[in-house]
């Protein structure tokens, strides 16, 4: 779809944590995406995985801040459901053997692909081999996030 911007958990958690190596990335990634209006799109997993990062390395209320930020911008969450996570499983964690996809990324694999994502940016190695297009625009090596595993845009 056009005119929207995949938002992964290490994104989200890196632009809340002012102390993360790829905070100033994170930031600047989403400021251009609102730039260009780009609607920020994510699921209801990634949501999950991005608040207990940020309670469980930070504290509640950096937590909370996040969710009172998510639920009052134009974020597309989309819900996991059991035919995407039925897809999640079969087109991408079994698919990719090789991949130590999770759960949460495969139905995110599972809603770029139904809502036409392509492009990815990423600091997460195992993204390089999901099949989208990737943009090599990095503040540190790959899987260099300090606090999370998965730091990626889709556009």
């Amino acid at each position: 779809m056009p005119g929207e911007v995949f938002v992964d958990t290490g994104v989200w958690y890196a632009a809340q944590n002012l102390k993360d190596i790829n905070h100033e990335a994170s930031a600047a990634a989403m400021q251009e995406a609102a730039e260009e209006r780009l609607r920020p799109v994510t699921t209801n997993l990634v949501i999950a995985e991005a608040h207990a990062l940020l309670v469980s390395r930070l504290h509640r209320a950096a937590g909370v801040s996040f969710l009172r930020r998510v639920r009052g911008a134009q974020v597309t969450v989309v819900a996991s459901t059991p035919e995407r996570e039925d897809r999640a499983v079969r087109e991408w964690i079994d698919r990719y053997e090789d991949q130590d996809f999770s759960f949460a990324d495969g139905v995110s694999f599972a809603v770029m692909t139904e809502r036409g994502n392509e492009e990815v940016v990423h600091l997460d190695n195992n993204v390089v081999d999901s099949g989208h297009n990737v943009r090599p625009e990095q503040t540190g090596p790959p899987g260099s996030c300090s606090d999370c595993g998965n730091f990626w845009l889709v556009f």
